[in-house]
């Protein structure tokens, strides 16, 4: 199972000092987080994509070469790549060349956001949301696959002869996974091609990420990829601690309740019962965390949301720390519950042993 961390990368005003960083400052903190991230021992370090203030996350790729530059273990992804409003000849040849950068270390969240403006912004139609991420992907999983293309749909000029470049490192594709919040057409899409399934549920409860999470299964199974409990999930979730479970509440309190997503909403007592949302001591969150595979059954990548509603960076890096800390025991724990015959997470290398052994079949079927 792998563990690690996503940011929205907002630039958000700390509550407790008045103080907002500059863009520049949040960029600079968002990437020493990353290298943080493999300093502590987790697997993945995962950015959003936004077009609006106050995000900053506006070329993924950008920064997560840089970041590919500083590590050496760390699975670089996105939390959301916009398959709606980016060209996908551009998807492709990005994550191609920082597959190459970063010599495999590559996956991609293809996802819609959830900023409407977004749309029209790059000459888009939000009332085309999902044929547009059905159509968008279909392009970019042929692109992938084929040297040469011939393409025509309804959202963009045709492809003739096409070839995108540079091709995937050892011809194999980064890893997929489809995010999605509410949208069971995404569950459907992810299955339909095998891909993974990420359900972002830190803003949902749990009854809701079950039907989710098992629509997407059912439908794995439909399509002859395996049986359900073989299917590739992963789930968000969202924590921050303390030794002391009261000192953990009294510190967040204030960025919960200013924070430009959920403040103003539910208290943070409601919303820490009624979403993944733990805050409290380590034990608490280790207990927490392994409820999650109650309702999403055993899953394969868990990513925390650590530097949200303007914590500093002081305050990240320690809770980075604390997560470095009890991720072993996460492990071990979801270990010892696992069920015969899951997966494990797709990696470069495995898909490229995938790919090997079925083209050693083939080649001993002749």
């Amino acid at each position: 199972m792998q563990f690690g961390i996503f940011t929205v990368g907002d630039v958000t005003t700390d509550p407790t000092t008045g103080r907002t960083p500059t863009e520049h400052e949040r960029i600079k903190a968002i990437l020493r987080i990353a290298i943080k991230a493999e300093e502590v021992g987790l697997d993945v370090f995962a950015t959003g994509e936004h077009h609006n203030p106050p995000f900053v996350p506006s070329s993924p790729t950008t920064m997560l070469g840089y970041i590919a530059a500083r590590t050496e273990r760390l699975i670089l992804s996105t939390s959301t790549t916009l398959i709606t409003t980016n060209d996908p000849v551009k998807i492709a040849e990005d994550f191609a060349m920082l597959q190459h950068i970063a010599d495999g270390r590559v996956d991609v969240m293809m996802g819609r956001g959830n900023t409407p403006p977004v749309y029209p912004w790059f000459g888009q139609d939000i009332r085309q949301g999902i044929p547009l991420a059905v159509e968008n992907y279909a392009l970019l999983h042929e692109l992938w696959r084929k040297d040469v293309v011939d393409w025509q749909g309804r959202f963009r000029t045709p492809l003739q002869g096409f070839t995108s470049t540079p091709r995937p490192l050892d011809g194999v594709p980064p890893f997929v996974w489809h995010g999605s919040i509410r949208s069971p057409q995404i569950a459907e899409q992810a299955a339909y091609y095998g891909d993974g399934f990420f359900h972002n549920n830190i803003f949902w409860p749990a009854d809701h990420t079950k039907r989710m999470v098992a629509l997407y299964r059912e439908r794995y199974a439909h399509y002859g990829h395996g049986e359900p409990h073989q299917a590739i999930v992963g789930l968000g979730g969202q924590v921050f601690m303390r030794k002391n479970s009261q000192d953990a509440v009294r510190e967040f309190r204030p960025y919960f309740d200013h924070a430009p997503v959920y403040g103003g909403g539910p208290s943070l007592e409601d919303f820490t019962e009624q979403t993944p949302l733990t805050v409290g001591s380590p034990q608490q969150v280790i207990d927490r965390t392994l409820t999650f595979r109650e309702y999403a059954g055993d899953y394969q990548r868990q990513l925390f949301l650590m530097d949200h509603a303007g914590l500093p960076l002081k305050t990240v890096l320690e809770q980075l720390d604390m997560l470095g800390e009890i991720v072993p025991v996460l492990r071990k724990e979801f270990a010892a519950l696992r069920a015969p015959g899951v997966p494990d997470a797709p990696t470069h290398d495995s898909l490229r042993a995938a790919k090997q052994q079925s083209a050693d079949t083939d080649d001993t079927e002749r």
